[in-house]
């Protein structure tokens, strides 16, 4: 079996990109409360995965994705110190797209936003916005190759890092990798909680 290799996604990637996250975040808590409708949500999150990625994440430099071959196995998106809120310019152009999407559930969606930005540490750091594996390829050491690619660059950067987990058993595999629970942030309006965790550079 070949070892998979990240790389910085490229405008080409966006679309398998955002395909893979779909399928990788299909049966997450969050993504299943604000869109109950199973059979459209693949095409929603897809459409939600490029809207950020284009007009948020890719300027940064923070897209990576892991491949084995052509096909994209995961993708991570980061955003650098300083960068994790998407300036008004990022949140216009994304509009259009997630009200298309999310329609009557905008409201849950926003509150969801809210809430996580609420404890947002202020602290310069590099944020762990969404990483995903296809469940295809889950456990063959792709969203492995992905974190320890960015968590070096904060390592030699002595920078911490941060992610929320949506689901509690994700919790010990991110801590392998030093981070620990910071908090736990409930979702308004009977949302799932969500769990902040935070790395120390080594």
């Amino acid at each position: 079996m070949v070892t998979p290799r990240a790389r910085a996604a490229g405008k080409a990637d966006i679309r398998e990109l955002s395909a893979t996250l779909s399928r990788a975040f299909y049966d997450d808590p969050v993504s299943t409360w604000i869109l109950p409708d199973d059979k459209a949500r693949s095409k929603h999150l897809a459409r939600v995965f490029a809207a950020m990625t284009r007009h948020h994440h890719f300027g940064y430099g923070g897209v990576e994705v892991a491949c084995n071959g052509p096909g994209i196995g995961a993708a991570a998106l980061w955003d650098p110190p300083n960068h994790w809120q998407e300036t008004r310019r990022a949140e216009l152009a994304m509009t259009p797209s997630l009200l298309r999407v999310f329609g009557l559930r905008t409201a849950v969606a926003r509150g969801v936003q809210e809430a996580v930005r609420r404890v947002h540490p202020e602290e310069p750091h590099w944020y762990l916005a969404v990483l995903g594996s296809d469940p295809a390829v889950r456990g063959m050491g792709f969203g492995q190759v992905l974190m320890q690619s960015r968590l070096d660059r904060c390592d030699a950067e002595h920078a911490p890092a941060y992610l929320e987990s949506s689901k509690p058993e994700n919790i010990p595999y991110y801590q392998r990798f030093g981070f620990t629970v910071t908090g736990e942030i409930v979702l308004p309006n009977g949302g799932p909680t969500l769990w902040a965790m935070w790395r120390a550079p080594r």
